[in-house]
């Protein structure tokens, strides 16, 4: 199974590899929910550490609606990713009737070439998931998406999630879930949810807090839980 601990820092993208993280979502904002961090932070996370590093897209926190100025910004930010070592990006488009937007996604997808590519939480303000995923589907870049199953933690929507599961099962499309996970609820999480990849953030901090650095000691235990459930 594959852990993927979110940094907003170097420190935490050097310490989440030192705990044991398979990969690294790279953001700043984290209160808003994640934006594309700076230049200076991703080449930096880029050269200091050897686990893949996948970096946030996200041009402003209004909406997952974006124009055409918006596409400017995240067009030139997935060149600059590629110029400076990131592995992949993290992105999401929506219409406003809260359809995946395929025209800004053919675009990302275009630019983004090579680079492994997640399908964020934009996912769960979608109207129909398992509509949407369909759509998600067709792209045979796409690696991922990073979904709660719609509500607001994932450990709240498992029948939701398992069903995504089941639905991509025979395709390149892994279910990546995230939001809500702890060392508490993992277990439970994983004895009625068959994915293959766990993505943490608060939850393997100490304190449960973003203001905290990584706790090992949760990893390590949380690690121990998914080679379990593997």
């Amino acid at each position: 199974m594959t852990l993927e601990i979110i940094a907003t820092t170097l420190s935490d993208a050097i310490q989440g590899e030192k705990a044991g993280a398979d990969r690294i979502e790279l953001v700043t904002g984290i209160a808003e929910g994640g934006l594309t961090p700076s230049y200076a932070l991703i080449e930096s996370v880029c050269e200091e550490t050897n686990i893949p590093v996948n970096v946030m897209i996200r041009p402003h926190s209004a909406s997952f609606c974006y124009d055409s100025d918006d596409m400017k910004t995240v067009i030139r930010d997935i060149q600059i990713c590629k110029q400076l070592g990131a592995d992949g990006i993290v992105f999401g488009s929506l219409t406003e009737e809260g359809k995946i937007d395929e025209s800004s996604l053919q675009k990302v997808l275009e630019e983004a070439d090579h680079l492994d590519f997640t399908f964020h939480r934009a996912f769960d303000e979608v109207d129909n998931q398992e509509e949407a995923l369909e759509v998600l589907m067709k792209y045979k870049q796409i690696s991922r998406v990073l979904t709660s199953g719609g509500k607001k933690t994932a450990p709240d929507a498992t029948e939701e999630i398992q069903v995504l599961v089941e639905k991509s099962r025979d395709s390149h499309i892994e279910i990546l879930a995230g939001s809500g996970l702890n060392l508490n609820n993992t277990a439970s999480f994983l004895n009625k949810v068959k994915v293959k990849e766990l993505h943490f953030g608060s939850g393997v901090r100490k304190h449960s807090n973003f203001a905290h650095p990584i706790d090992q000691e949760k990893v390590d235990r949380i690690k121990k839980i998914m080679m379990s459930h593997a």
